[in-house]
């Protein structure tokens, strides 16, 4: 009894180690196989991704560029006298390009978004505030006092397109 007991261990512990060392040597292959996958597919959706994420960033770009006031100013004449429909007009201006931008949103991360959110808005208050200002009485003295502000200081947008640049940069590391 206790020989056939033995020999039933003597075939059954090879069996079972053999059982386990082949169930882990599977496991293991599968999960290297569906990283694999996992790892080919995140490839190819970055190869096709990365058009539409530059796209956004060239957008983005161009929005900053074209809210920046010195451009803004250029591009935005008045079209009355009063300072207050001007500087509506300038701040509907940006909204508009911001809004038929939003979209793109989704393909830049959340730092360059909140950047470029904040621009847009420090643009505004510029404006905005040059507007309160007790020596404009005109749109066209709202312009020149908007530029006069703006020789010597960098425009709010300049930060949101440093940003950008860097992070199309760290595309390609």
């Amino acid at each position: 009894m206790e020989d056939q007991l033995l020999n039933l261990l003597m075939f059954v512990i090879p069996s079972l180690i053999v059982g386990a060392i082949a169930f882990l040597f599977f496991r293991e292959h599968v999960q290297n196989e569906d990283n694999r996958r996992r790892f080919l597919m995140l490839k190819q959706l970055q190869k096709e991704a990365l058009p539409q994420r530059l796209q956004a960033y060239e957008r983005f770009s161009l929005f900053l560029e074209r809210i920046s006031p010195n451009k803004l100013l250029t591009r935005v004449a008045p079209i009355s006298s009063n300072k207050d429909d001007y500087e509506s007009l300038l701040t509907n201006s940006i909204e508009q390009e911001f809004e038929h931008n939003l979209s793109q949103q989704i393909y830049v991360t959340t730092d360059c978004w909140t950047l470029i959110n904040a621009s847009k808005n420090a643009t505004i208050q510029l404006i905005r505030k040059a507007s309160t200002s007790d020596t404009v009485d005109s749109a066209d003295k709202l312009r020149e006092v908007i530029l006069k502000d703006m020789i010597d200081k960098v425009p709010p947008s300049h930060a949101g397109l440093s940003f950008i640049k860097e992070e199309v940069s760290n595309l390609w590391q």
